[in-house]
């Protein structure tokens, strides 16, 4: 390895801190006031406008707000344990681990080749009597083919969780992602498109979801008393309602709250999501032009026809080698690589489930074959052309 090439360090993802963030988050610093607060409920407000929902509601992780979207719907459609979930056999481990936590069990689909998210053409084989639920997942920054899976879901009367944590500020048919189902999950978490350190959220058109699921994320607590301010400027009678209420706990819930200064973090961010999406969209755009010699060799993403792309990262599968040779070559020369999310050949889900990998032929390939690298916003062309050129390089050497 040449000392320049030791020079480059490139993450799949970033943390830019914007003078805006600082700002807000010595704000709340200033005011002491760090449980859910005013930029809180800014950010809330702000990012169900940009996602087409009436609702957002933020907790402290992605996966926080997949496990309080089933605990929800199973507890208002009154959801037996034991009943189904599907979940596409290519995703990060969280969307399957919240349904078993939630005491159901987990129906994996095989994904489609070509953008590696739930295929719909094997969705209504794998639906059953006990089946409650479909969780598509908007996988690296492209939401899911939704409208025939919505259409299966509304022939057998089953609700859509869309696990959108990987995608924001993207639209499908039009739509944002997260008011295209039931209840839309988030992912505020490092590497992802708006970084607030931890976070999650969940978005929804349904009033009664959103009292839930705020409900569930604050221990099961009564909604009429969620912060220090629900008790400004009532009437008497409303106080000693409050009183009476404050402490009542209606149902089962979990303590998955986020702070003030993550509602902090990610309102700098929502007002200025269009030139982080925007630059990710060009990175993404700039590989592609350097790779598209090498397509005999890999597969580039691609976008799905009347879909955005936010390209939270930019995935490559090998179309007919195993990735070992060219992630490792990539890591020699500063180029972090990831996964793609592989699924079905975990330890764990062998042990518990008994799953085999052989049964999900095309997710077996995107585990062999399939690996990930950043195009985040903070990549300059320098950057860019050093991963494109490293991936020349490296399919060269292997094949």
């Amino acid at each position: 390895m040449t000392e320049h090439e030791q020079s480059f360090r490139i993450g799949v993802g970033t943390a830019h801190i914007s003078p805006k963030a600082i700002a807000y988050v010595n704000d709340v610093l200033r005011s002491k006031r760090l449980s859910y607060g005013p930029y809180m409920m800014r950010f809330e407000n702000r990012f169900a406008k940009e996602h087409g929902s009436k609702y957002a509601i933020m907790s402290n992780s992605g996966t926080s707000a997949l496990h309080i979207a089933i605990a929800a719907l199973k507890e208002i459609h009154g959801w037996k344990d034991g009943d189904e979930v599907i979940v596409p056999a290519v995703t990060f481990i969280a969307t399957s681990n919240v349904v078993l936590h939630n005491g159901l069990r987990i129906k994996f689909v095989d994904i489609d080749p070509q953008y590696y998210e739930l295929d719909p053409t094997k969705l209504e084989a794998a639906i059953t009597p006990q089946t409650r639920a479909i969780i598509p997942v908007h996988l690296f920054g492209q939401p899911a083919d939704m409208n025939p899976i919505m259409r299966i879901a509304k022939k057998h009367n089953l609700k859509v969780i869309e696990d959108s944590c990987e995608t924001m500020f993207a639209t499908y048919h039009g739509t944002p992602v997260g008011a295209l189902g039931d209840i839309g999950c988030f992912s505020t978490y490092i590497a992802h498109l708006i970084t607030t350190g931890v976070g999650g959220l969940n978005t929804t058109n349904n009033s009664g979801y959103a009292v839930k699921l705020r409900s569930i994320m604050n221990h099961g607590r009564d909604n009429i008393y969620m912060s220090i301010d629900d008790d400004d400027n009532k009437s008497t009678e409303e106080m000693k309602m409050i009183i009476a209420r404050r402490f009542s706990f209606v149902t089962l819930g979990h303590s998955f709250r986020a702070t003030e200064m993550e509602g902090a973090l990610g309102l700098a961010q929502v007002e200025n999501w269009k030139p982080i999406i925007n630059k990710r969209r060009e990175n993404a755009a700039h590989l592609t032009e350097k790779l598209s010699a090498a397509s005999d060799s890999i597969q580039l993403p691609q976008i799905r026809p009347l879909t955005q792309h936010s390209f939270m990262m930019y995935p490559i599968v090998l179309l007919r080698e195993k990735k070992e040779r060219l992630v490792h070559y990539l890591e020699t020369k500063g180029i972090e690589t990831r996964d793609m999310l592989p699924l079905t050949n975990q330890p764990v889900y062998k042990k518990l489930l008994g799953i085999k990998e052989e049964n999900y032929p095309v997710a077996k390939w995107i585990n062999e074959s399939g690996f990930y690298v950043g195009c985040h916003q903070d990549l300059g062309k320098t950057e860019i052309n050093h991963i494109a050129e490293s991936i020349k390089d490296g399919l060269r050497l292997i094949q």
